[in-house]
């Protein structure tokens, strides 16, 4: 996990230490989802994604490991890792994207913006673009989104005898908070 936000910083052209504040870093941001279905809700929760902010650039990463996902039942995280993810074959979701707003992201304020990039998950890429809020205080940073993802879209394949108990769109929620990179 940690070569990969190397590689980001590296490839985003933030290696310099003089960049080093604009860098901020969340080692156990939350993503969680939820599934609305006719016969069953379903929702899971990780606290190990990890995700990377430029506040100069707004370049934006997130990388969770799909088996970080804790369901309530363990038979739904078996077979949401065996069965539908196949974690094993697509280990990561990752999204890289970018902050459109102008916000001063390294000073003190709460900000409404749209972040918009590629989020691939089961190994299918896809363009996303979804509101959040960016709060900065006191050399901390929270950031809250919400979005919808369409199992179909990323080959998620749900058996018909479960159809009933899966929604084909996903609600996913962010909660990742930051620290400046030293």
């Amino acid at each position: 996990m940690k070569r990969i936000l190397i590689a980001f910083l590296l490839a985003a052209g933030l290696s310099s230490a003089a960049h080093a504040q604009d860098i901020w870093m969340s080692k156990n941001a939350e993503i969680s989802f939820f599934s609305k279905a006719p016969l069953e809700d379903i929702d899971a929760v990780s606290k190990k994604a990890a995700s990377a902010i430029n506040t100069q650039t707004h370049a934006v990463y997130f990388k969770v490991p799909i088996t970080s996902f804790e369901f309530k039942k363990k038979l739904m995280q078996e077979h949401f890792n065996e069965n539908y993810m196949e974690s094993d074959k697509y280990p990561d979701a990752e999204f890289n994207g970018k902050i459109a707003d102008e916000a001063d992201l390294s000073k003190d304020g709460v900000y409404t913006v749209t972040c918009s990039g590629k989020l691939t998950i089961h190994g299918v890429t896809k363009d996303y673009s979804t509101k959040g809020t960016v709060a900065v205080k006191n050399g901390k940073m929270v950031v809250n989104a919400t979005f919808k993802v369409k199992i179909k879209d990323h080959n998620i394949e749900i058996p018909k005898m479960v159809t009933k108990n899966i929604a084909e769109v996903v609600d996913v929620t962010v909660n990742a908070g930051y620290e400046p990179r030293k």
